[in-house]
Order: C-alpha cells, then sequence, then structure tokens
C-alpha cells in the first residue's frame, strides 16, 4: 500500500470520474471536497452561540473569540468553516433562526451555486505618452503592430486607452482622447480584427465609447464604475458588455491617504449600487463585468485584503476583471522598478484567478498565456 499527501483538485468532480467513482457518486463526493471559508463581522453573541450549535450539528465548525458562550460581548467576528453539501444544510437550519440568522442565511445561499466564467487574457493598449509603464505605450502604427502581435500571442480580449489613469494623472478633453484612439478605432473595424479578438475601450467619456462601439467594440471598461448613465445606455444600446471598477477619489488624488471603515464590504456595497443601477436603465447583469480596482484609491493593505477576499465578490454572479499588472503594490512588498514587476505580476493574477477572476487584464499576453496554461494543467 502507498499513501501520499495530494493538493485538493481544482476540479473536484473530473478527479473522481478519473478515479472511476460512478456518476451518482460523483455528485456527492465533490461536494464535500471543497472547504469553504466565510468570515463573518459583527454577528451578535445569541446569533454567534446558536451558529455554533447549528454548524457542529451538521459536521461544520465556527471559530468563535474566548467569551462568546456568556455574551462577554453584544457582536463578535467569527469565521465560518464548511463545505458545499454542509452549507446547504446550515442555510436551511439559519432560514428558521432569529437574531439575524434568517440574514445570514440568505447571503450564504448566494454562494452556493455560483457561475463559473471561462479565462481570458486582456492585453493593454495604451495611444498616449504618459501611462506609469512606457511598455504599454503605442500609437498609430506602432498600436496597429502591438494588436497583431497580441492577436498572434492568444489574447482573448485587447483593450486601447487614450488617457492614463495613474496615480496624480490629470484627463485630457474629449477631442484629444478621441483623436487618440480614433485612428486605433477606424483599423480595427477597416480589418474586421473584432472578429479575431474582442475589443475593450478603457474610457469613460460617451463619445470616445460610442466612437469605439461603432468599430466594433465589445467591451466598455470604465474606471468611473458606472457613474455615467449615457455610458451604460450606450452599453445597453450597442449590447456590450460594461466593466464596472471601484475607484475612491479620482487618479488625480486617489492615493492621498485611502481610507475605509472596510475595504472589501464597502466594495461590494458599491458594486450592489451600481449593478442596481444598471439594471434599472436596462443594462443585464450578465453583461456586467467587476472589478475591485487594485490601486485605485486603495493602500496595499487595501489591495492585499481585496486579493485575499477576491473570491466574495462571486456572490453577484458576475464575471471578475483583476488588473495589477506591474503595479506599485509590487514595488511595495518587493522594491524593483516597473520593468522588473512581470514576476510579481504573475504572482498576483494567480492568486486572483484561484480566487474567481477570470478576466486577467496584463502588459504581457504571451508570458501570462504560458503561466496559466502550466497553473491549469498542474
Amino acid at each position: 500500500m502507498i499513501i501520499y499527501q495530494i493538493d485538493r483538485p481544482k476540479n473536484s468532480k473530473e478527479f473522481l470520474k478519473e478515479l472511476g467513482v460512478d456518476n451518482g457518486g460523483v455528485e456527492i463526493i465533490a461536494k464535500k471536497m471543497d472547504t469553504l471559508f466565510f468570515k463573518i463581522k459583527n454577528l451578535k453573541t445569541p446569533a454567534a452561540n446558536i451558529l455554533k450549535q447549528e454548524a457542529l450539528s451538521v459536521g461544520a465548525e465556527l471559530a468563535v473569540p474566548a467569551g462568546v458562550i456568556i455574551c462577554k460581548e453584544k457582536e463578535v467576528d467569527a469565521l465560518l468553516i464548511t463545505t458545499y453539501s454542509k452549507l446547504r444544510i446550515l442555510v436551511k437550519k439559519c432560514l428558521v433562526q432569529p437574531f439575524e440568522l434568517k440574514e445570514l442565511g440568505l447571503k450564504l445561499k448566494e454562494f452556493i451555486e455560483l457561475k463559473s466564467f471561462p479565462l481570458q487574457i486582456m492585453g493593454v493598449i495604451n495611444a498616449n505618452s504618459d501611462s506609469f509603464y512606457s511598455g504599454s505605450r503605442f500609437q498609430e502604427e506602432n498600436a496597429i503592430k502591438k494588436i497583431y502581435e497580441m492577436i498572434e500571442d492568444g489574447a482573448d480580449i485587447i483593450d486601447i486607452g487614450g488617457v492614463s489613469s495613474r496615480p496624480g494623472s490629470e484627463g485630457v478633453s474629449v477631442e484629444e482622447e478621441l483623436y487618440r484612439v480614433a485612428s486605433i478605432c477606424d483599423m480595427i473595424k477597416r480589418e474586421r480584427l473584432f472578429e479575431k479578438v474582442k475589443f475593450s475601450i478603457d474610457s469613460y467619456t460617451p463619445e470616445v465609447i460610442e466612437y469605439a462601439l461603432k468599430s466594433g467594440f465589445a467591451i466598455v471598461n470604465d474606471i468611473t464604475g458606472a457613474k455615467s448613465d449615457r455610458v451604460i445606455e450606450l452599453a445597453r444600446d450597442f449590447e456590450a458588455k460594461l466593466c464596472i471598477m471601484h475607484m475612491q477619489g479620482n487618479p488625480k488624488d486617489m492615493q492621498q491617504n485611502p481610507t475605509y471603515t472596510n475595504v472589501v464590504d464597502e466594495v461590494d456595497r458599491f458594486f450592489a449600487s451600481q449593478i442596481q443601477k444598471c439594471e434599472t436603465l436596462g443594462l443585464r447583469q450578465d453583461n456586467i463585468i467587476l472589478d475591485v480596482g487594485i490601486g485605485f484609491g486603495k493602500s496595499l493593505e487595501h489591495n492585499l485584503e481585496l486579493l485575499k477576499s477576491h473570491s466574495h465578490f462571486r456572490h453577484f454572479g458576475c464575471e471578475l476583471l483583476i488588473g495589477a499588472s506591474r503595479k506599485s503594490m509590487i514595488n511595495k512588498i518587493s522594491p524593483s522598478p516597473v520593468e522588473e514587476r512581470l514576476a510579481g505580476t504573475l504572482a498576483i493574477h494567480l492568486k486572483a484567478f484561484k480566487n474567481g477572476a477570470n478576466i486577467i487584464r496584463c502588459h504581457d499576453v504571451k508570458e501570462h498565456l504560458q503561466a496559466f496554461r502550466v497553473w491549469e494543467r498542474i
């Protein structure tokens, strides 16, 4: 007999099928293989005591601070440790309990049936001269050459923008932004490159967005998070996807002491509000992409917390985009110039992918595709 420990299988069902488990057993056992962790903040102590017992009754666990049993504090933070199959039972138990446990049960229920989306690599082309990474700056003929290169490298999406959003940057006029991207849009339309790859317009300016959508672009990447009704209406009318990014402040001042009480909760509430706004204006939820906005009005600790909790945002049922390519958070962890941050970028993006991100926005398409192919094969 030989026994050895293995990593948790990425695809539990496929692993069990390869093992020869019958179909009925695959469904049952797979639900027991994935351990889930839920951090619950500000849980009323009576609710914590009830949830502790209910969790134990189904074979799950709730980690709570000492003193909960005598209600030493009015509220506590707790960690729920469970599996999908146990969570289903626990949710039913919570729904008939007092002390806001019904509300908790409804929130947990959202995580039971999560959508999965295919991995997509999004290449970045900046049609301006002041983006923080010079390797992403391309204008007219050079931009066109880079687009063909990214298509050859295997990009699924190419994101094109004409205005830098690096910390401290300022916007430009509508006319200038349109001038920078118009010739690229024209070429994409003329060569029908949108049949080879999806194009995204990195803009929050309605006039620029409309020009791009008329040129065959399929995605609007809005760093202001759907602040403009007109941007939402354009995405709706052209049946394009809209990426809603969270940003505290604006590019000029966003990194001047960003402050949150709870960054995950505040980003979550922002997404909920903007999704509702989009749906009210007629944009379907399945055409919404969410981006937590790494580096946009966040400190290093805020960025790390969002990455560690990234899987939380899957409960919206939307595709999740991550864009940390060569950003300064890498330098804060391991000092390095922007040209030497590819390794750190891959580390962040692989972790985000593991935690639910499926659209990876990056400067280095070929290297990312190689890394993700190896990751998925392992």
